[in-house]
């Protein structure tokens, strides 16, 4: 359920006096909301089915998405007669997409609980999307920082773009498995959510 914007070429490269290499991640997280109708479970699914975020690669909408921006620099430094990483900054923007029920307060408790707990169970699958891009963007951190020098820049900038490209088929590969491993047990987990708010508001 995430629409990810491809990762932006590491740019800013230039040929520097030595200096030490250093990385730091800079990551944001925004929330944004669109609102759905509807008075009945049946209303509620054609509503988020017309008016939830459409998906790029597949041209579906869902009801919920995490838009995810990568981008950054690496600036090359000589090491004796060799080319280096100097310095390699990764940043990362997400943005996750969330229902808002415009009916919930005049909705009947068991509809309202059903709501409860999709709503609060697509937060959770966004959020997660949100921390596996955050994973693989320190992870691709380390790897610019630990880069061996090569002959000249353009080896050392083949070198990174190789090591990019590699991150953004693990990225998506990871957030592809997620999404299939949540659609597969998603019936089983929203009775399992479900069981447990009913006991929780029994006791």
């Amino acid at each position: 359920m995430t629409t990810i914007a491809r990762l932006m070429a590491l740019a800013a490269l230039a040929c520097l006096a030595l200096q030490p290499a250093r990385a730091e991640t800079i990551t944001s997280k925004t929330f944004a909301y669109f609102s759905v109708g509807g008075r009945t479970a049946a209303e509620l699914d054609e509503e988020l089915s017309k008016r939830g975020p459409v998906m790029k690669h597949s041209g579906a909408r869902h009801p919920g998405a995490t838009r995810i921006k990568w981008g950054g620099s690496v600036t090359y430094v000589r090491r004796g007669n060799r080319c280096a990483v100097g310095e390699a900054r990764v940043t990362l923007s997400t943005e996750i997409i969330l229902p808002r029920w415009k009916h919930r307060k005049r909705a009947t408790p068991s509809l309202a609980l059903i709501w409860d707990t999709l709503s609060s169970d697509i937060k959770r699958h966004e959020e997660r999307h949100a921390e596996i891009a955050r994973t693989h963007a320190r992870n691709l951190e380390r790897t610019l920082k630990t880069l061996r020098p090569e002959a000249d820049c353009e080896r050392m900038q083949a070198r990174v773009d190789r090591a990019t490209a590699d991150a953004v088929s693990k990225h998506d590969a990871d957030q592809a498995r997620f999404d299939r491993i949540e659609s597969k047990n998603f019936n089983d987990r929203m009775m399992r959510l479900l069981v447990h708010r009913l006991k929780s508001r029994a006791e």
